[in-house]
């Protein structure tokens, strides 16, 4: 997919870039759904595709409660949130399931000394096994779902993230794979490269769409549009 420039200026690389996780970085949103299915089944519940895609991007809480309600559950918000994490932990463990040219994305902006962080509305417990399959501070900053007052699409999560790397959201870019992730980098400030994956996507300010991660290089993200250039030359 590729874009054309529509305003004549050197473009200038992001101060820093901000991953989502699930869904962007690794693919394990067939994780979750195969966890919800599992405690839809165990207590006799309907789950269904379109209950699993409105959860994704969410924040867990908000997600426990939703399972709450549209199962049935005996059990709390928290609660189910814990059993969630059991079983997408396990999976996890078991296997990381990389998107396609996201690590090797990840790997060349850290070569070229462009701080990343994550900003995932996922717990630590489970962003944890993940970052033992990467290098010491690949990273620089990790915030997750359990550390923040107000979850994507709030931009809380970016703000954060920015802050603790010592650089405005404006001058960021953003990697997102869902419509509420979008919107909260977008709310934030950031420059949002989109790469939908398990649900649609809208068009939407400050967003620039790639069909995948695959051959997307650091150059690259010089060419995303801020308020004056429009991105160019990517796949």
């Amino acid at each position: 997919m590729g874009l054309e420039t529509v305003a004549a200026r050197p473009p200038r690389p992001p101060k820093a870039v901000l991953w989502d996780m699930d869904g962007t970085l690794v693919d394990t949103e067939p994780y979750w759904m195969a966890t919800e299915v599992a405690l839809a089944e165990e207590h006799g519940a309907t789950w269904t595709t379109a209950d699993a895609q409105h959860l994704v991007g969410n924040s867990l809480l908000y997600s426990g409660e939703y399972i709450r309600r549209h199962m049935g559950l005996p059990l709390t918000p928290e609660e189910i949130v814990d059993r969630l994490l059991d079983g997408v932990v396990a999976r996890v463990q078991h296997a990381v399931p990389w998107c396609p040219g996201a690590r090797e994305l990840l790997l060349a902006l850290n070569d070229a000394g462009v701080p990343c962080a994550l900003v995932t509305m996922s717990y630590q417990r489970f962003v944890a096994p993940i970052l033992e399959h990467l290098p010491p501070e690949t990273f620089r900053v990790v915030v997750t779902g359990d550390q923040v007052d107000r979850g994507k699409p709030h931009p809380e999560p970016y703000l954060t993230a920015a802050a603790a790397l010592g650089v405005a959201a404006e001058d960021c870019v953003a990697i997102e794979d869902s419509p509420t992730g979008a919107t909260s980098a977008a709310a934030a400030g950031c420059q949002v490269l989109v790469v939908p994956n398990h649900v649609e996507v809208p068009p939407g300010e400050r967003r620039t769409f790639v069909d995948s991660l695959v051959g997307v290089t650091p150059h690259a993200l010089k060419t995303l549009p801020d308020r004056d250039i429009a991105a160019r030359d990517l796949p």
